[in-house]
């Protein structure tokens, strides 16, 4: 492969794809560069699907080596360790834009890896790994429906700025992540101090119109060094194996839609799969196999559920598309904590508690940026009981950092400066129950224990889940509020 590169200048500095040079063995690899910051994007597939799972088995590496900033690592062994809180989130913005893109049905392995080469503190590096993913699949074999492009959308002194430099972020009231196709905006993670509706649909039109133009870029380097995609089997549906798995389980999964208590509905959803695969699956010769048996079993609970929302405006809960569910508060539950609250939002149950200490009890950062201080922690715990596993808690795993960070973004708006209140701020939310939004409720929770422990907010703030789903070919749509567990699947 000859070595390509395309370049495009935003807000004065060159932002390039560059591919055929470096890391020749992988699937596809994109060096990114934008100033002087460079990340190393590569992709990697298997040629065959795993066995016996019934997910995209997609995993996203992403890493920032210190010599990147030109630091040696602080700790003891002077050596990059586990993944960063900040390395972790990363990860997940990279996967959100791109995970939907793959074949429905897609089993077969697929590692993106991603390297922080060079950073400028400048130019964020964050941004040019979700645009260097999407170009590493795009030139590789395997299969992506991209490609997509990302930017990052802040306002400065009133002007909505397309990639802020990092410096300018730290003027901004607006930081808003977007991704998106050609065609249509795929993911958006933003925080913001409060700012209007309009501001924000500005950001998403000067946004998306630098993503078409990034998504050009990739489609001509694609043109001139991408590989041939591998040809995939679309699964085949056996419809008579559909009607027969309809007749058996609708009727139950109706009767499950009527049950409103979560673990009472979810045991009759089971029972109604259990009874179809045993109607089905009795060993006999021509009898078709459990797992093919299941997945025509999970279309029909997804069709069915929907149906029900879409055709009587009903949920699995029995609320209607925009009802909240019933609400509950008990302040300061805990003798000695700070401040705690315990709230409860229908099956999900928080209980957050602040605890306030001096500068010495901040967090020190070590990252690529340099060394700094933390005076706000939020930690989210989400313990196996909260949903009745029998499950061992073996520290944060991604999704509990995730959950954190993003009800921190919610609460750091409202929290007063450092100058003015010096005290290290730690909120911790153990969710105690959860039928979905658990994040939602440490928001409200953490908004909550800081008024409890006296800390001076700027305003209260709460946080709900929302959820859209629509239909093909009707073009049908319902929007949910204050979404329960099972609606996240639907």
């Amino acid at each position: 492969m000859q070595p390509s590169r395309i370049d495009f200048s935003i807000i004065g500095y060159t932002l390039a794809f560059e591919t055929g040079e470096i890391a020749k063995q992988a699937g596809g690899a994109v060096m990114m560069h934008y100033g002087d910051t460079s990340v190393l994007c590569t992709a990697c597939g298997s040629n065959s699907p795993r066995e016996g799972i019934d997910f995209f088995p997609l995993t996203v590496d992403y890493r920032e080596p210190f010599y990147a900033a030109g630091i040696i690592p602080g700790n003891f062994f002077r050596r990059e360790g586990r993944p960063s809180e900040r390395e972790v989130l990363t990860c997940r913005l990279i996967d959100r834009p791109i995970r939907p893109l793959f074949p429905k049905g897609y089993r077969c392995e697929t590692m993106i890896q991603v390297l922080v080469m060079s950073y400028d503190r400048v130019c964020d590096a964050d941004i040019l790994a979700i645009n260097g993913t999407s170009a590493a699949l795009h030139v590789s074999d395997i299969p992506f429906a991209g490609p997509v492009g990302a930017v990052r959308v802040g306002r400065v002194n009133g002007e909505v700025i397309v990639n802020p430099t990092v410096e300018q972020q730290v003027e901004s009231d607006l930081n808003c992540v977007m991704a998106g196709t050609a065609d249509a905006i795929v993911m958006v993670e933003a925080g913001s101090f409060e700012v209007s509706e309009d501001v924000y649909m500005e950001a998403f039109e000067k946004g998306h119109a630098v993503i078409q133009r990034l998504c050009a870029l990739q489609e001509e380097l694609r043109s001139a060094c991408g590989k041939p995609k591998r040809a995939i089997e679309e699964a085949k549906t056996d419809e008579g194996l559909v009607k027969k798995v309809r007749e058996i389980a609708a009727p139950r999964f109706q009767a499950a839609a009527r049950i409103h208590e979560k673990l009472a509905q979810y045991q009759a959803i089971d029972e109604a799969k259990d009874a179809t695969v045993a109607t089905l699956c009795t060993g006999g010769e021509g009898d078709p196999d459990k797992r093919t048996v299941g997945e025509a079993v999970s279309k029909i609970e997804k069709e069915d559920f929907r149906g029900i929302i879409l055709d009587q405006g009903v949920r699995a809960d029995g609320r209607d598309l925009k009802t909240v569910r019933p609400i509950t508060i008990r302040m300061n539950p805990l003798a000695r904590p700070h401040g705690s609250v315990l709230f409860t939002r229908g099956e999900t149950q928080a209980l957050v508690t602040v605890t306030l200490g001096t500068g010495s009890d901040a967090q020190l950062m070590d990252t690529l940026d340099g060394k700094s201080d933390r005076f706000f922690l939020l930690h989210y715990n989400f313990p196996g009981f909260s949903v009745g596993e029998a499950k061992p808690n073996r520290g944060p795993g991604r999704r509990e950092i995730g959950h954190g960070a993003l009800a921190a973004r919610a609460v750091q708006a409202i929290l007063p400066d450092h100058e003015s209140f010096p005290y290290t701020i730690r909120i911790v939310s153990d969710i105690t129950e959860s039928n979905g939004s658990s994040s939602m409720a440490t928001i409200c929770g953490s908004s909550l224990s800081l008024m409890a422990a006296g800390v001076p907010t700027a305003s209260a703030v709460a946080g709900v889940a929302m959820g859209l789903l629509s239909e093909e070919g009707t073009g049908r749509t319902a929007i949910l509020t204050d979404i329960l567990g099972i609606e996240d699947h639907l």
